[in-house]
């Protein structure tokens, strides 16, 4: 059910208007997918978490140390100071060690295939949170534009009320009402201009810039007609409930590997020892021709059997057992969450979807009630506060309409990550390569060399402060 439709999608008309060569939608999301720091930091997460099969592996290898020391007599019974000058080198390689090796690298694999879900959840999570912001503006911004417009409607018909007062046509009353609504509607500019700007700064925070002129956004792909079929497709492609269900596999892993301390292993040990006594080999051994250069080699078999190791056994078996029960439970309240939020979604989408429909019903009849309340007025039937409520319906229908298509549009990609179909690949956004977890995994989880490191990290993400403007750091104390 992977569904590519910004690709194709149109700029059908949403709200008022849609500016020619707008930022859009898909723009918004690829510069949120490229520089957003909650997606950047959960791509340096999963690189972490590639490292544990790096270092699970590195159990199952030969390791290598080399030792070396300067030894000197103080004192010497006999007489004499000895002296020497050592080098060796001990080499060791598991043989068996009880399946821990191979469940701990069994483990850290499954807590990647968990982390690389969790990737894929951050991912659907910041989109519609993008998606949220965007829709925000937009709303916003009509909101505004609606209530401006009321404005300079009210500060016409104040005009025109003063005019007619001023001839006798209309009472010292019908001016106060006009008066009282053009404050009114003054103070609600006022309120939903902070609230636009508010949304801007959100904006801003997702996706890392301001709004500049927002085009409308593409319609939503077709989705289920029934909560039923969301919640089966919800519980399908869920990356929460993929990165649980892995997460719950390493657990039932780490038991195995807590059960291994039980056995005995078994390793392959070689060593080597250089000793050079620095001239003082006849002083030391008490003799005449005595070589000052020994060296001595050896191989053989090394077994760890455990006998009794205070119950501290037993108790990481059953500390990973907990550990694998929680897991379990946790997945069940994922489970619960998932269906909720879809359900929730989809019922949300729903009613909104009928809130535009009466809205919009609303809305043409308000304009058509406000048109007969200004011609009833013409003719005397109707007074000043007439019309100034017939505006103010009009107004707030208008409002609610916008409201609704917001809402309908939130609820609707809502609904698509809660499906698991909110992410990069199904938006089939071409704002350039995709971040591929699995070249990083590909690259660290078999390197063998102890001086691979990677350069110094430096910021992905962009910031939204100007490096002049950035606060300085706190001066240190002598």
């Amino acid at each position: 059910m992977r569904r590519r439709w910004l690709a194709a999608a149109g700029s059908s008309a949403f709200l008022i208007g849609g500016a020619a060569e707008a930022d859009t939608l898909r723009e918004a999301l690829i510069q949120t997918y490229n520089t957003n720091p909650v997606i950047t930091a959960q791509r340096a997460q999963l690189r972490s978490v590639d490292e544990n099969v790096a270092l699970a592996r590195a159990a199952a290898r030969p390791q290598f140390f080399g030792v070396a020391g300067f030894n000197q007599d103080l004192t010497r019974t006999g007489g004499g100071n000895g002296k020497n000058l050592s080098a060796g080198l001990d080499i060791s390689y598991p043989l068996f060690t009880g399946g821990a090796i191979r469940n701990q690298i069994g483990a850290a694999q499954a807590r990647v295939a968990a982390g690389r879900a969790d990737l894929r959840a951050t991912e659907g999570d910041v989109f519609t949170e993008a998606v949220g912001a965007y829709m925000d503006v937009i709303r916003d911004r009509a909101i505004v534009t609606l209530n401006s417009n009321q404005v300079k409607v009210l500060e016409t018909n104040l005009q025109a009320s003063r005019d007619r007062f001023e001839v006798g046509d209309l009472t010292r009353t019908d001016v106060a009402q006009s008066e009282a609504r053009l404050s009114l509607a003054r103070s609600n500019l006022a309120i939903v201009q902070g609230q636009l700007t508010a949304s801007e700064e959100n904006y801003r925070r997702v996706v890392g810039k301001l709004p500049g002129e927002l085009e409308p956004p593409p319609p939503l792909p077709a989705l289920p007609a029934t909560p039923e079929q969301a919640v089966d497709v919800a519980l399908a492609g869920n990356p929460d409930l993929t990165a649980i269900s892995q997460q719950t596999r390493a657990a039932a892993l780490e038991v195995s590997v807590a059960r291994a301390g039980r056995l005995p292993t078994v390793s392959a040990i070689a060593n080597g020892t250089v000793v050079d006594y620095l001239g003082s080999a006849d002083e030391q051994f008490g003799g005449t021709g005595v070589s000052n250069t020994q060296t001595s080699t050896g191989v053989g078999l090394q077994a760890r059997i455990p006998l009794y190791q205070g119950g501290s056994v037993s108790a990481r078996v059953r500390q990973s057992q907990a550990i694998q029960s929680q897991f379990i439970e946790q997945g069940i309240a994922v489970e619960r969450s998932v269906v909720a939020q879809t359900r929730a979604a989809f019922s949300t989408y729903q009613a909104a979807q009928l809130a535009i429909r009466s809205n919009q019903t609303a809305v043409d009849a308000n304009r058509l009630a406000l048109e007969g309340t200004r011609a009833e007025q013409g003719v005397g039937t109707r007074n000043v506060l007439d019309v100034l409520n017939a505006e103010q319906e009009l107004l707030n229908s208008q409002v609610a309409l916008v409201s609704a298509r917001h809402d309908a549009y939130v609820a609707g990609f809502a609904l698509l990550n809660a499906m698991g179909q909110a992410e990069m690949e199904d938006l089939n956004l071409d704002g350039g390569a995709l971040y591929n977890p699995i070249a990083n995994y590909e690259r660290v989880s078999r390197r063998m060399s102890d001086w691979g490191d990677d350069p110094t990290p430096q910021p992905v993400a962009t910031r939204t402060v100007e490096p002049a403007t950035a606060p300085m750091p706190p001066a240190k104390r002598p």
